[in-house]
Parts: C-alpha cells; sequence; structure tokens
C-alpha cells in the first residue's frame, strides 16, 4: 500500500499519457524516456531545485545549531524553571505552522525577507525546534556525569564538552532530527507560497505545480517531474536508515 503510488509515478513517468490511461499499472511499451529528458534537460527543474537544497541547508543548519545549544542547557544544567522550558518546547509540537501563517508572514515582512532563504529557513527552523529537542534531550541526559566530571577535570568547559564530547556520542539523534528537518522543509509548501512570490525563488513544490498547471493533460511529464523532485529526500532517508532508527529508539 505504500509502495503503490510510488511505483505508479516511476512506472507512469516512461509511459506516454496515452498508456497511462489505457494501462495505468502495467508496464511501459514502450518506454518514454524523453519525460525525463525535457524535465531535466529543458531547465524547468534547476532553479526551483537549487532553491530547495539552499533553503533545506539553512534549515538544517539552524535547527542543529539552535536545538542542540537549547537541550544541553536543557539536560545537562539545572536551573530554576528548566523543566517549564522543556515544557514549552513539547508544547511546540501541537501547534501547526498554519496557524500562525499570517503573523509569520508579517513579521517576514517586516524583517525584508520575502523572496529570500532565510525568510523560508527561519521559520521552518523554529517549527523543527520542538521535536528536536524532544528527540535530543534522552540521548544529550544519557551520557554519563562521571564523563562529563572526567572532562572538566582535564581542563574541559562546558563548551568543549559539548563540542567534543556530548556531540559526537550523538551522532544516530543528530542524523535523526537533520532528516526530519530536511523532509519538513524540502515537502514545505504553505510558507514557500507565501513568502517566496517571485518564480525565480520558488521551491520545488511550488515549480511542481505550476509545472502541473502548464502540462494539466500531459500526466507523464508531471509525473517525471515528481520523481525527480522526490529522489532527494528518498536517498537521504536511504542512507541515514539507520541512524533514524537509533535515534527514535534513544540507542547511543
Amino acid at each position: 500500500l505504500t509502495l503503490l503510488p510510488f511505483l505508479f509515478a516511476v512506472l507512469g513517468s516512461f509511459k506516454s499519457s496515452g498508456q497511462i490511461s489505457t494501462n495505468p499499472l502495467g508496464l511501459p511499451d514502450p518506454w518514454v524516456w524523453d519525460n525525463y529528458t525535457e524535465v531535466i534537460g529543458g531547465g524547468v527543474i534547476w532553479t526551483p531545485l537549487i532553491n530547495s537544497i539552499v533553503i533545506a541547508v539553512l534549515t538544517v543548519a539552524l535547527v542543529l545549531v539552535c536545538g542542540t545549544l537549547a537541550t544541553f542547557a536543557i539536560s545537562r544544567f539545572t536551573f530554576r524553571g528548566r523543566e517549564g522550558i522543556y515544557g514549552f518546547f513539547t508544547i511546540g509540537l501541537l501547534f501547526p505552522a498554519a496557524v500562525a501563517i499570517l503573523p509569520l508572514y508579517l513579521m517576514v515582512r517586516q524583517l525584508d525577507l520575502l523572496n529570500s532563504p532565510l525568510g523560508v529557513a527561519l521559520p521552518q527552523a523554529a517549527f523543527a525546534l520542538p521535536v528536536t529537542v524532544v528527540v535530543l534531550r534522552p540521548f544529550f541526559a544519557a551520557i554519563p556525569v562521571e564523563m562529563e566530571e572526567a572532562a572538566t577535570m582535564d581542563g574541559a568547559g562546558p563548551m568543549r564538552f559539548f563540542l567534543r564530547i556530548l556531540l559526537p556520542m550523538s551522532v544516530p539523534a543528530l542524523i535523526t532530527v537533520s532528516i526530519l528537518a530536511l523532509v519538513t522543509s524540502w515537502n514545505g509548501f504553505i510558507l514557500p507560497l507565501l513568502i517566496l512570490t517571485d518564480p525565480a525563488a520558488q521551491t520545488l513544490p511550488l515549480g511542481l505545480a505550476q509545472f502541473s498547471g502548464s502540462y494539466t493533460f500531459d500526466t507523464a511529464r508531471v509525473l517525471a517531474y515528481a520523481v525527480v523532485a522526490m529522489l532527494p529526500t528518498i536517498l537521504a532517508y536511504a542512507f541515514a536508515e539507520k541512524y533514524i532508527v537509533q535515534g527514535l529508539t534513544g540507542e547511543l
């Protein structure tokens, strides 16, 4: 059931639109490679692809920097209100981005970040922080206190312990939150739709929507565009599958 839509898209992308209508689930006969040639060689996908990569990289970088520092403070330091701050992050899991879309748009416009990758990456990173903190805290808290005390005796301060010991030991969790932030950013539609009004700044989901509108009756070519747009996240999942499982199950 999970693979059927994906297989339909892949097989359909190698057919003509007529073949899709008459034999939607069968093998292409003949195989039509021109769909990919026109999508990739025509240049319609490269600008949205580059924009999506830039925004995804910015989002992941912001999530890792802000999320790891916040989780380090919450998990390794004892101070008044610590659990309240952690509860504030967990409440963020219940807060959908669509609810704040209008205030976000006004704030981004006020910061003069419309049609800017940073204008999309900053809100996406903010909404990814709750799940980042929730996933990372058990990993950071599981590092033995004795290890931190030994590092302190060797002259390592909190930041050196954080950079040299804590982060390397939490690689599976870091990869997990990175993949989650990457996929969320890659598939984002509503926020880029409002922030990126310039066609030259649009991402792949927006490019796919525009492309499918231009080729409404050419289903095969639209499927080829969709498959190319899906490939980066599929490859990322395939590469990091082991680490994602470790990160979600809390295994060091």
